[in-house]
Parts: C-alpha cells; structure tokens; sequence
C-alpha cells in the first residue's frame, strides 16, 4: 500500500468513528484529503512531523491565508493527528498554540469556587418568601456548573429525562440536535432530588412534565424562559459585584458552562493525564459539534495556555536530558 492510500485509509477510519458518534463533519473529507495530497507531494518519508503539518497550514488558500485562517485550519488538523498518534506512534502532535486561537471567539469568564458559591447563596434568597423560584434557580445555576450543559439544553429537561437511580441525564433539546446521556456526580444527583422533592410540594407530578418549571402565575409548571433565566442571573451578577475576567462585557450564565470545561482540563493537567486522548470523551459530553470547537479553551484561557506551556517546558528539559 503507498503512503497515500495508508493515509487516506487512516483518514476515512477517523472520518467513519466521528460520523458513528453523530458528527456531521461535512468539509473535513476533502480537507484531510488535501493533507494526504500534500504528503505524497512532498516526497514525505516516515513519520508525519509537526514542521510538515505547518508548512501545508501555511500553503492554504494559495499562501495567502492570514493568522484567523491557519488557526483553524491548524485545530482541524490536529485533532486527526492526535488520532493518527494513536496507530503510528512516531507521529508528531504539535502545540494546540501554535497559530494562537482562533478568531471571532472571546475568552471567558471562568469562575472561582467562591463566585459559584455566592451565585448560588444569592439565587437561594430569591423571593417571593415560600415560593419554588430561589431553588428553582439555585437548581438551575448549580447544574450548569456541575455538568457544563447549555442554559437552553437545561431547562429543556423533562422531568423522565433525569435518572436519579443511575445518575443519569438524557440531553435532547441540544444545540446540534444530537441526544446525549451524561452521568452526573453523586452530589448533584442529590441536589436533584431535593428539588424534585420541593418542587412536588407546589405542583404534583405529571406525565412529560419539565424538571425544572415556571413558579409564578400563568408559568407556574411550564418550563422556565431562557430570557428569564438570563434576566435573573443578570441581576444576581450585578448585585454580587464581581470582577470580569472575560473578554465579553461582563460575567455570562453560559460561563458557567465554560468554567465546567476548563476545570477538567486543568484536572487532568494536574494529573498528568494524556489531555489529548481525553478531549474526545470532553467533546462527546459537551455536545460539542467539532471537537476544535473544545480544543479552543487550550488557546483562549490564560490559565490552560500557563499550564500547557509548563509541561510543554519540562518535555523540553527532560528532551536535553536524553540529548546530552
């Protein structure tokens, strides 16, 4: 087999998994395949190697592609190397930085532990006195944060859709129409039932009904607005006060979905995980559609761009060890 059908075949094996888990990945053919053209091209012996994948980033659209174009072309490619590492272990993976991120997204507001706490504790005294709303919205923002979900993927939950015996939440309203199960931590499972709980002291339980609902007036057991929902965190945000760390103007709800990202990435970092191999299981939970789109918080938070660069320094040094 020539090095351009064992290529092509590796590609069409990273194409066929990634479409078995829902992605639609409707350019990524003919984009990989002009990689594999390059190669060949190229006269290229042996293992792939970072300096090849940049000089192709940088071949295109004729050689005239700015920063904003290799950044993306750069996470796409990536992603099938680190595949191809897997089957050819000698393939070079090359710094997710390397062409900076990618335009036209602004780096988040990450939250710290006390922030969460606060959101939480303000949400909690929420009026009126007696009613479901403070632990509908306590409910609310504790999940986001607790499992990453969008805002919208939230308060689309059925009451069916969360399992409390398996720890399970069954994601259906998604942003790509793709369902998903994510199992949830024991302490949020029990945050769930507490509010399950409260929430039949209000309303008795109906067939389809939504896990977290309406609490006022004619809202009371339908499912909660997203504009609502974002009304109420802005006016907690504003009252607590917080400094922003963001690009955008000021804190957002869909932060917390950010900071749930970041926060196992800096877990594994800290663990000395194989952050690589884990982005896909990451992707998957977050419903992302294109899995650059979760490679995207190793450029834009100074936090995991810190820590990458640090063990991107002691492979350096452990490297002229072996060297001297």
């Amino acid at each position: 087999m020539s090095r351009r059908q064992s290529l092509q075949a590796r590609i069409d094996d990273y194409l066929a998994e990634r479409r078995r888990q829902g992605f639609s990945l409707r350019s990524r053919d003919a984009f990989l395949s002009g990689f594999a053209n390059f190669v060949v091209a190229k006269r290229h012996r042996g293992p792939l190697t970072a300096d090849l994948m940049v000089e192709w980033v940088r071949a295109g659209k004729g050689g005239h592609g700015d920063a904003g174009t290799w950044a993306r072309s750069w996470g796409r490619l990536r992603h099938f190397i680190c595949h191809l590492q897997q089957f050819e272990p000698d393939t070079e993976v090359p710094e997710a930085s390397f062409f900076g991120p990618e335009p036209g997204r602004v780096a988040p507001h990450i939250y710290r532990d006390d922030e969460i706490v606060d959101l939480l504790a303000a949400a909690h005294r929420l009026g009126p006195a007696g009613s479901l709303r403070p632990h509908t919205y306590e409910t609310l923002f504790g999940l986001m944060a607790s499992t990453g979900l969008r805002v919208s993927e939230a308060i689309h939950l059925r009451d069916a859709d969360v399992d409390l015996q398996r720890g399970m939440l069954t994601i259906r309203q998604t942003k790509f129409a793709k369902s998903r199960q994510l199992p949830i931590h024991p302490s949020t499972v029990k945050a769930l039932a507490r509010y399950r709980k409260q929430r039949g002291r209000h309303l008795p339980m109906t067939t389809g009904m939504p896990f977290l609902i309406g609490s006022r007036g004619y809202r009371l057991g339908l499912p909660l607005g997203e504009r609502q929902a974002h009304r109420v965190f802005t006016g907690l945000r504003d009252c607590l006060g917080w400094v922003n760390r963001g690009g955008h103007d000021a804190p957002r709800l869909h932060d917390l979905r950010h900071t749930f990202a970041v926060r196992r990435l800096v877990r594994w970092y800290a663990d000395g995980a194989d952050v690589d191999q884990k982005m896909l299981a990451l992707s998957t939970y977050m419903g992302h559609a294109e899995i650059f789109y979760t490679y995207w918080y190793l450029t834009a938070v100074p936090e995991l761009m810190a820590i990458a660069a640090g063990r991107f320094e002691q492979f350096a040094v452990l490297a002229g060890d072996d060297d001297a």
